[in-house]
């Protein structure tokens, strides 16, 4: 795909003024690394790192039957929800697979914000729209990707970083709870205490025409701290070493939850799109797991490389690979047969038609 149709975010110009090295992702043009990815990586476990992720979809679900709404195309038990409350799931799909991750965001039982992957979000869109329709759900849905940018900025000083440019009290805000307010003078901005790389701290979702305004606020109030600009090719890193799955290569449309080692965002407490395959896998069984390993040869595992095991029989294929930087040793993820699954398992990943033996490990790599 050329740059000309790719999609920009409000920062795109920032990132390419600041050096980041840009890549395709998603439909968007994104900056995959800014220095290097070590040293992005190490910014955000060790201090704070920011990350442009507002090619992220957000669409808004109100009225009275939102919350039905949510509860039916979601895994996990909504009803549980307090208000300023957030939950990762996914939307499982009618095939025994995953339409999508999310988190889903509850302002009260009338609003909620659904928060989805970039790559996914007309799919998206579609899939909620015309299980809306098909129930007659009464809600309004709304797409706001266009018009949000999110920020996200983490790392164990992230708090003292954003506590600097707000007056809402960011201790009381617990993990997975977001609330609203002024950030950096901009108005309406929520703080939501999530993200996806295992280190803490927060992600702010500010309009499009105010996000130049934060992020310039974020790297100053964060300069004390050694903040930097983190792109993608750490974000995959951090999340890897902390085993969250990634649309597209650990979960896609032909996995179950339940063999993603996702059964604790799979309740059954209230029907949901297809729950009754899904509760069959796990009182049965899984005949296949997604699982943790740790590299013993020399090798770098990547998606779909194959893995055999003693007998050199394949037994499962690889969903993600990389170089841990914390760790300083090769890792990945991928499903195995079930038999294969307990930690400590020997197993052979084949890289470049040679079988590098890797040992099934319980994840996260990072504890």
């Amino acid at each position: 795909m050329s740059t000309d149709a790719l999609k920009s975010t409000a920062l795109t110009d920032l990132h390419i003024e600041l050096g980041a090295k840009m890549v395709p992702f998603a439909g968007y043009n994104m900056p995959v690394q800014y220095t290097n990815l070590r040293e992005e990586h190490m910014a955000v476990r060790d201090s704070v790192g920011m990350f442009d992720v507002s090619h992220m979809g957000e669409f808004s679900v109100t009225g009275p039957d939102a919350e039905a709404l949510v509860e039916w195309i979601s895994s996990n038990d909504v009803s549980k929800l307090i208000d300023k409350q957030a939950q990762y799931s996914c939307m499982p799909n009618e095939d025994g697979g995953i339409v999508d991750d999310l988190i889903i965001y509850k302002w009260d039982s009338n609003e909620f914000y659904l928060v989805v992957n970039a790559s996914n979000i007309e799919k998206d869109w579609n899939w909620i729209q015309a299980q809306k329709d098909a129930k007659d759900f009464d809600c309004e849905l709304s797409n706001m990707s266009e018009d949000l940018s999110l920020l996200a900025i983490q790392g164990p000083n992230a708090t003292k970083v954003v506590q600097k440019l707000t007056e809402v009290n960011l201790d009381a805000i617990e993990f997975y709870h977001f609330d609203a307010g002024a950030v950096a003078g901009v108005e309406d901005v929520i703080i939501s205490a999530t993200g996806y790389t295992g280190s803490g701290g927060f992600e702010l979702y500010v309009w499009n025409k105010d996000v130049r305004k934060v992020w310039d606020a974020v790297m100053e109030a964060g300069a004390e701290f050694g903040i930097i600009p983190c792109g993608l090719g750490c974000r995959d890193t951090l999340r890897l070493e902390k085993g969250y799955c990634l649309y597209g290569n650990d979960i896609n449309a032909t996995t179950s939850p339940i063999e993603a080692g996702l059964g604790w965002i799979t309740k059954f407490n209230n029907p949901f799109v297809n729950w009754e395959y899904h509760q069959a896998i796990k009182e049965n069984k899984p005949a296949r797991r997604l699982v943790g390993f740790d590299m013993l040869d020399r090798g770098i595992p990547r998606q779909h490389y194959i893995i055999r095991n003693a007998d050199d029989t394949i037994i499962g294929e690889v969903t993600s690979g990389t170089q841990s930087p914390s760790l300083g040793k090769a890792i990945g993820m991928g499903y195995v047969e079930s038999a294969y699954a307990k930690a400590g398992t020997e197993i052979y990943i084949e890289i470049r038609n040679k079988r590098l033996k890797a040992e099934v490990v319980k994840m996260p790599f990072l504890k």
